[in-house]
């Protein structure tokens, strides 16, 4: 990833460290999909991004460039991570269908990346060859063509050249020394590739490689279930802590990759911490939750992709369940002109243009997650993470103690700021919103609206007397069946006043 997009994107999906994993529960029946639904979503993304005579996917929807332009043809067509998450997405779709065109888009797409891209290691960022390394191995594992795991054994070596003893080893994320950091999006998807070519050599380098790679990432990255971004800095460097689904997904996939190479409990065991801290952190309501545009758009898909393999490899029915669940909001919540699937599963696809990568991840989870042939609506388990919501103007913390997943919505008293939960419903009906929060400022007000009208405009919140003391009120609120809106907003206009921490609604 370029190192403006990368600062681009911690920007909107920073978030805070974690404080106790909460196992999901699942409190709703999952329900999933029809094959039909999966068809439907493939030939949407195809027809809407895949240009078949540069064998390669554009940027954009509308096939405009707009911001994230950063791939071939002055950003036209999508850069050169998106491109192999693309490749997979065409790989998810042909292990499904066994569709022969998927299996000549596999050979094609490989082609017209090598056009747009004739030298690979002009490329400086690590983490890119990496995700093309990766791919190239599934490919091989598809195919058997020796072009794909001979590319992933050279690429694999080029990477592997910048492991050194800085911040205790890793490898570091960019090629030519700027940015200097080491992070999980490198590290973890090479321990994966190694073990992919593991076994199609019967090299055991590449097992002492991963697990090399593996301790360095879990001694310096992971924290108990906590799986931190990056590490930089002088010195033994400092740890950054931000939390995407990307991270947990990788993660899970490398620790899984040597579990079943080598049966050592241990790596289950932190391969299945690293998927419960997503399914019970990192979601709004069991959905995996909106993370930002362009590359975050995608963050969704590799959790996804490698919690169904964990999930094969467990037979645990909650994975399942969770992958269901998320199959089917993506679904519901496409855009049926084209039937394209947008960067938030949790609310329906706008109608302005929709990047490829996200677009792929809506479009990957249909193909991997087995269906049920349920095609309703989805309620979730009814717990909305304000620091999982949208936010307007507001910051996150987790500095006080008492508040539920991985923080609050803190420092709250200006007017034109608010919080937006999207809350889907199976039918409709009157429900009991329950909103915690903490007003240690003394007593505070906000208003309420639900699906555009203002339910409550100067909704009281007493005084908690303290940051570290919770509090709740309780409204009733008329839903519709399937998308919801519920606002809580600061306007000085309504009355509203004071300072307000928020940790979570309940009760939808």
């Amino acid at each position: 990833m370029r190192a403006v997009k990368r600062s681009g994107k911690m920007l909107l999906t920073m978030v805070l460290a974690a404080s106790v994993l909460v196992p999901f529960t699942g409190e709703q029946k999952a329900h999933a999909f029809t094959s039909s639904n999966a068809d439907t979503a493939m030939n949407g993304l195809i027809n809407t991004f895949y240009d078949s005579s540069a064998k390669y996917f554009y940027t954009n929807s509308d096939h405009q460039i707009h911001t994230h332009a950063h791939g071939p043809n002055g950003g036209l067509y999508t850069d050169f991570w998106w491109e192999a998450q693309l490749w997979e997405t065409v790989m998810d779709a042909y292990e499904r269908t066994g569709s022969s065109t998927y299996r000549t888009m596999i050979d094609d797409i490989y082609t017209g990346f090598n056009n747009k891209y004739p030298n690979m290691m002009d490329n400086a960022f690590n983490d890119d060859l990496g995700w093309w390394a990766l791919a190239c191995m599934r490919a091989y594992e598809i195919t058997g063509t020796a072009e794909y795991r001979n590319r992933a054994s050279f690429l694999f070596d080029q990477i592997y050249n910048f492991y050194d003893s800085t911040y205790g080893g890793g490898i570091w994320w960019k090629r030519d020394g700027s940015s200097p950091q080491k992070n999980i999006a490198t590290n973890a998807p090479m321990v994966m590739t190694a073990m992919k070519l593991k076994k199609a050599t019967n090299d055991a380098n590449y097992l002492t490689k991963a697990t090399t790679i593996y301790n360095w990432m879990k001694s310096r990255l992971v924290s108990g279930s906590k799986i931190n971004d990056h590490v930089e800095g002088s010195g033994s460097g400092t740890v950054i802590d931000w939390d995407f689904t990307y991270n947990y997904g990788t993660f899970m996939g490398a620790a899984l990759a040597l579990y079943q190479d080598t049966g050592t409990a241990s790596y289950l065991t932190d391969a299945n911490n690293a998927a419960n801290y997503g399914i019970s952190k990192l979601t709004l309501s069991n959905t995996l939750m909106y993370e930002g545009e362009n590359d975050g758009g995608g963050f969704k898909m590799l959790f996804a992709r490698n919690l169904n393999n964990l999930r094969k490899q467990t037979n645990n029915s909650t994975y399942l369940n969770f992958l269901q669940q998320n199959a089917t909001q993506a679904f519901n919540h496409r855009r049926t002109s084209d039937n394209v699937i947008g960067s938030d599963w949790t609310a329906p696809t706008g109608s302005g243009y929709i990047q490829s990568l996200a677009a792929a991840a809506g479009a990957s989870i249909l193909q991997f997650t087995p269906a049920d042939n349920y095609t309703g609506n989805i309620a979730g388990n009814g717990v909305y993470e304000a620091e999982n919501a949208i936010k307007n103007g507001i910051g996150t913390e987790s500095s006080q103690s008492g508040f539920n997943g991985r923080g609050y919505l803190a420092g709250w008293n200006s007017s034109g700021t608010n919080v937006t939960f999207h809350v889907n419903q199976n039918s409709a009906s009157t429900k009991t919103l329950t909103i915690r929060y903490a007003a240690g400022a003394g007593n505070a007000s906000r208003y309420i609206s639900v699906n555009g009208t203002v339910v409550a405009a100067n909704q009281s919140f007493a005084s908690t007397g303290g940051w570290g003391t919770w509090g709740t009120v309780t409204l009733n609120v008329n839903l519709n069946a399937g998308y919801n809106s519920i606002v809580i907003g600061y306007d000085s206009s309504k009355g509203n006043t004071n300072w307000l921490n928020l940790d979570q609604i309940t009760g939808l």
